[in-house]
């Protein structure tokens, strides 16, 4: 069976997502910084999809160690997803180096460290699938989260760039753009019903996405017409906004 790695899987998306691909006879790797709070979602895979699933321990910031994570992967997964991030209150981080440093470390630091060592097996290889999840947040910088929203436009760059590079050989690089998503990092936040996707839609989008090998997808199609409009404001007017 394929093989499937999830990097950042204790997120409410990146669980989805196992379930998802576990239920169409997926292999799982679960990757992340405390492997204990995986165990359940091991044991539900293994029994219900009887699928194989291990557990790695993973830490997205300590960068120098991705290349022996990856390099003890046992089989070598053929779809590598970066589900994880991390986001905290606008004004809290820009007060608080530490803070700042996490933000950008962790969403785009890194994300790009370790899918810069998969990309490297991937394209000696010719084959395998790379998917990471921005966010609409880096479409354009607002004052409610530019710290964040930089930090996930600087991987999706980063992902336009990576496609391009292994479209040579045969690599898909995949770019999902959630807008708002029911999450437990959401969770203290007023969010737009209409607007706002669950992890399993979110889930949904990244298997089609997979299977038909497309470039950037928005989770809610709305959402790129809603950016589009946004950087398109002048930006003699977009900076008295408050958005």
């Amino acid at each position: 069976m394929p093989t499937i790695l999830i990097l950042g899987a204790t997120s409410d998306i990146g669980a989805a997502i196992a379930r998802l691909f576990a239920s169409k006879k997926f292999d799982v790797q679960l990757a992340a910084r405390d492997t204990t709070r995986l165990i359940t979602l091991k044991n539900d895979l293994s029994i219900r999809y009887g699928t194989r699933c291990d557990l790695y321990t993973f830490d997205a910031i300590d960068f120098f160690s991705h290349a022996d994570f990856y390099g003890k992967l046992q089989p070598k997964p053929d779809v590598s997803v970066c589900v994880f991030g991390y986001m905290n209150e606008n004004e809290d981080v820009a007060k608080s180096v530490s803070e700042t440093l996490k933000t950008i470390q962790t969403n785009y630091t890194g994300a790009v460290t370790i899918l810069n060592t998969i990309a490297e097996d991937y394209a000696l290889k010719k084959k395998g699938t790379i998917i990471g999840i921005s966010s609409v947040a880096g479409e354009r910088g607002r004052q409610s989260n530019y710290l964040y929203g930089s930090a996930k436009a600087g991987f999706t760059a980063y992902l336009s760039g990576l496609r391009n590079k292994l479209f040579q050989n045969g690599i898909p690089v995949i770019t999902i753009l959630p807008g708002f998503v029911n999450t437990r990092m959401t969770e203290h936040l007023k969010l737009p019903k209409l607007l706002t996707a669950s992890p399993e839609e979110v889930a949904q989008c990244v298997y089609k996405a997979f299977q038909k090998k497309q470039n950037t997808v928005y989770v809610k199609w709305y959402w790129k017409w809603i950016m589009c409009i946004i950087r398109l404001i002048p930006e003699s007017i977009f900076k008295r906004m408050k958005l």
